[in-house]
């Protein structure tokens, strides 16, 4: 049991570094450029996974329409919208809006899925915008400015919580490695024309090293760390897992102070602290 607590606090680590390593990624690489050639290697690593458990399988018509928009949708435009965002949001901010997917995913489940729409959830809601406000703000409630960044992040989360839901629907009838590297295909297919008609001027790094970090972060956050989860998550309670990738947005900032030398501020702080209170209490009946 504490094994698979310290694996999973493994991957929300290395999924909270994810925003510090989006940040350093796009100096080098022109966002849409960077969606396809991440993309790139996370289905070069499905595809070698599929082929080793021997999981390559068709699906039929109406199954392969649901992965194409899951793929455009859920795949290349949030990987796409999560890179435009980082180039001038700030990272802490960004895995604040990013930890309110639970709550999105909750009102769409609520719309689609018929799920229940609780009290909790309402308040958890209006816990976590205040905590947004206060953090975007920085404290001068009287001034909002949103910048362009965080937009392009609100569509990174709310094209996250599309995905959470089609995801649950298609597992239903196809198993979730099919789901992963069909809908990463077509989302990987659909970034190469527009790679170089979005991206002007088109900014792509020669450094050997460069290249280096961008294929293991993509191996590792989107492939290794995802397995590591998968495999660890049956050992642990559902509510106490929820909890854990709650921690994100706290990595997040841990790891801009460390590697961008971003100070954390107290209204940062207190402001996450509100956050992630609040999608606590959101989920915590759907948990239950």
């Amino acid at each position: 049991m504490l094994r698979a607590y310290a694996w999973l606090t493994f991957c929300v680590m290395v999924w909270g570094s994810n925003f510090v390593f989006g940040k350093i990624l796009v100096q080098y690489f022109s966002p849409t450029l960077l969606t396809m050639l991440r993309l790139l290697f996370i289905v070069l690593l499905l595809i070698g996974l599929s082929i080793y458990k021997k999981n390559l399988k068709r699906v039929n018509k109406i199954d392969l329409l649901a992965l194409v928009f899951l793929g455009v949708i859920g795949v290349f435009i949030n990987q796409w919208s999560f890179f435009m965002g980082l180039q001038t949001a700030d990272t802490t901010t960004s895995a604040l809006i990013l930890a309110t997917t639970p709550i999105l995913t909750g009102f769409l489940a609520a719309i689609f899925l018929k799920e229940k729409l609780t009290i909790r959830m309402l308040m958890g809601s209006m816990l976590a915008l205040i905590g947004i406000y206060l953090v975007v703000t920085k404290g001068n409630l009287t001034s909002l400015h949103f910048e362009k960044g965080l937009l392009w992040i609100v569509l990174t989360m709310i094209t996250f919580a599309i995905m959470i839901i089609m995801t649950r629907l298609l597992s239903n009838r196809i198993d979730p490695l099919t789901i992963t590297l069909y809908s990463n295909v077509i989302g990987f297919i659909v970034s190469i024309p527009f790679a170089f008609l979005l991206d002007n001027p088109l900014r792509i790094s020669t450094r050997l090293s460069d290249w280096a970090f961008l294929i293991d972060t993509a191996i590792v956050v989107h492939g290794i760390a995802t397995l590591i989860w998968n495999q660890n998550i049956r050992y642990v309670d559902a509510s106490k897992a929820s909890i854990l990738s709650n921690l994100e947005p706290f990595v997040a900032m841990l790891m801009g102070l460390i590697l961008l030398f971003k100070p954390i501020t107290g209204m940062e702080i207190l402001g996450s602290l509100i956050i992630v209170s609040g999608v606590v209490i959101s989920t915590y009946s759907k948990n239950r």
